[in-house]
């Protein structure tokens, strides 16, 4: 039995309201001449209020080249990766040299060394840390990450392990690029970090602190969705790959999924107190939503992390999670569900156990 003992979620400092990233954005990625009607449309469609970004907004137009923009990327990402490090240290009452196993996520930059293992100095893990950086999950990498804690704490009942996310999507947004897809994506994605800590059944944590438990883990691949969503890699960095068709592919199979994963549990929709969703958009969220046949308010917390901060990737649901857990505690005993999609295309399902 795994227990999350602390979820720590950060921002960067550089906070901008939607309507003064679209005008930004205008002024970088549009042809001269052109009307910002669509751009305009797509940034006031997206549910998105503000958004925090990893650099000063008038920073990103000096950019230039893949290069100098993994560069920032590494940069800010240690100064997040630490603070959510510390920041869950903290909540959980561990200590670096506690943590046994470290898998650290992005799919915004490149880093060999990884994230993980360039911040062990700062905070202290121990030299024998077993390190597990992951990249290509994309959006589901939040609730995958915990889902492969739990595996691992299965294994070793009385040792601790850490997730660390790290994503800055504004880093990826391509200049001078009009097409739609990354219009889109200008319009949906930000920058945050977030940690989650989590112990074996055997550790002392077990039983200090009311925490939700993971009682079982579900992954799901669907073939031939290989274009639906990722990058396309080039000499400027990452490009999105956006299928069009994303919100029709949930609404068709996330029904499903879900209650076949429910079921093995003698529980139906009906019977989760909390769903930990990842807010990838509005039009992703309603077809969840309708997948699930769910009331307005089961996905409250979600929307609201959309509008006050963006789709921060792979940190988003962890921050959701976060939220759940100060905000909206469910009942002790009560069942939760986390779930994300992602690159694949593919789901992850997290049943927790309040």
């Amino acid at each position: 039995m795994t227990r999350i003992v602390a979820v720590h979620g950060v921002l960067p400092p550089h906070r901008y309201e939607q309507s003064q990233i679209t005008e930004a954005f205008a002024r970088m990625c549009l042809p001269p001449g052109r009307h910002p009607g669509v751009l305009e449309r797509l940034h006031g469609s997206a549910a998105v209020g503000s958004r925090h970004l990893a650099l000063p907004l008038e920073r990103y137009a000096e950019l230039s080249g893949f290069g100098q923009t993994n560069d920032a990327f590494i940069e800010v990402a240690l100064e997040l990766g630490e603070q959510a490090v510390r920041g869950a240290l903290e909540q959980a009452g561990l200590r670096a040299q506690d943590v046994d196993l470290v898998v650290s996520t992005s799919v915004t930059g490149i880093a060999a060394p990884s994230l993980e293992a360039l911040l062990a100095g700062r905070l202290g893990f121990r030299a024998d840390v077993k390190r597990v950086p992951i990249f290509g999950l994309g959006c589901v990498a939040g609730a995958a990450g915990i889902a492969r804690l739990h595996d691992y704490l299965e294994g070793h009942p009385g040792q601790v392990a850490l997730l660390l996310s790290v994503e800055l999507c504004s880093l990826t947004l391509q200049r001078a690029d009009a097409s739609v897809t990354n219009l889109v994506a200008s319009a949906l994605f930000a920058d945050g970090a977030a940690a989650v800590l989590a112990v074996g059944r055997d550790h002392p944590h077990q039983q200090e602190q009311p925490a939700p438990v993971v009682v079982d883990t579900r992954s799901h691949l669907y073939p031939g969705t290989e274009r639906m969503l990722g990058w396309d890699i080039g000499d400027n960095g990452f490009r999105i790959v956006l299928g069009a068709d994303l919100p029709e592919l949930v609404r068709r199979n996330l029904g499903q999924e879900v209650r076949s994963f429910l079921a093995d549990h003698d529980l139906k929709t009906q019977d989760v107190e909390a769903w930990i969703c990842h807010p990838g958009g509005p039009q992703v969220l309603e077809a969840v939503r309708e997948a699930l046949d769910l009331p307005a308010a089961a996905l409250e917390l979600t929307w609201r992390s959309l509008a006050e901060v963006g789709n921060l990737s792979s940190s988003s649901v962890l921050h959701v999670l976060r939220d759940t857990l100060t905000l909206r505690p469910p009942l002790p005993g009560t069942p939760g569900l986390l779930l994300a999609m992602g690159p694949g295309f593919c789901t992850e399902l997290v049943l927790l156990r309040w």
